[in-house]
């Protein structure tokens, strides 16, 4: 990097308009093109840091993705969904429609198919802008972040729900959750896609045996609670979440106090001392 200028083997020095001033050590450059004829290069650089360690220290938040509102937390607070295709649809089928009315082969039909691909990265560009933009707010206010296990490619075998479910981004939302929490040191679980989050009273734990996608408002007829059918998912999500991180932090304790009495078993040994055998190394030494 020379200011503004990108120094290449083969292209020499190329103008390029830098997002940001890269810091550290430089690794490698990848130049891709875009259908719409742009030019990208992705500088990898070592900046020397290491991994923040994770810590669960802090508030958490349980995420339900939906269609009607994009994500809706366990505090009730409800992120629209934006619905970019829906929004160039109109748009991006006049521009497709010209290109079919294009001689193959010919230089119109070229510059109507560069056309095309610019309202396709119109709706890439915004859906990321989004994604990106809560995703950075969630990791900065959230210590724990909670969401479902989805598997976006078996959802969209519905006919009826595929256009609206591959238009909403959910994977790319939690890749880029993930990575972010990652790196700011937060912790984030992912629960399994068949919990009954949905079903399930979050303040009594009471199951119903159906609720129907319609039913948006549900009352327990155990306790009585009224609930928001999403916020009430998302704070199960939440509770689901803190349980399995309970869990894995016991695992982990007893984990390491087995390797400590090991370890101080195997001191004791060495100074002289009787102790009984760890499990399973008593008859060690016969085998040989």
């Amino acid at each position: 990097m020379e200011g503004d200028y990108l120094k290449l083997p083969k292209f020499g020095r190329v103008y390029c308009r830098v997002s940001r001033q890269p810091e550290g050590q430089f690794k490698s450059v990848t130049l891709s093109q875009t259908p719409s004829g742009k030019y990208y290069a992705s500088c990898l650089f070592d900046d020397g840091k290491e991994k923040p360690k994770q810590s669960a220290d802090g508030k958490a938040i349980g995420i339900d993705l939906g269609l009607n509102e994009f994500a809706i937390t366990s505090d009730g607070s409800k992120h629209g969904s934006p619905k970019y295709h829906r929004k160039y649809e109109q748009k991006l089928a006049n521009k497709q429609r010209e290109l079919s009315r294009k001689q193959k082969g010919s230089n119109n039909r070229r510059k109507a198919r560069v056309k095309v691909a610019k309202v396709h990265e119109k709706i890439t560009r915004c859906r990321e802008d989004f994604c990106h933009k809560l995703s950075r707010n969630l990791v900065d206010e959230n210590q724990v972040i909670v969401v479902e296990n989805l598997t976006v490619k078996n959802m969209v075998r519905n006919s009826k729900l595929a256009k609206s479910i591959s238009d909403a981004g959910w994977g790319q939302f939690l890749t880029m959750l993930k990575y972010k929490a990652e790196w700011e040191g937060k912790t984030y679980i992912e629960v399994d896609r068949f919990f009954p989050s949905s079903k399930t009273c979050h303040h009594c734990l009471h199951q119903v045996d159906s609720l129907p996608l319609e039913i948006r408002n549900w009352e327990c007829l155990s306790c009585g609670t009224q609930h928001d059918r999403d916020v009430n998912a998302a704070k199960n999500i939440r509770d689901e979440g803190l349980r399995i991180l309970r869990v894995r932090n016991f695992e982990e304790t007893s984990k390491c106090k087995t390797h400590s009495r090991q370890a101080a078993g195997r001191v004791a040994a060495a100074s002289g001392q009787r102790v009984r055998p760890a499990k399973g190394t008593a008859f060690g030494g016969i085998a040989g």
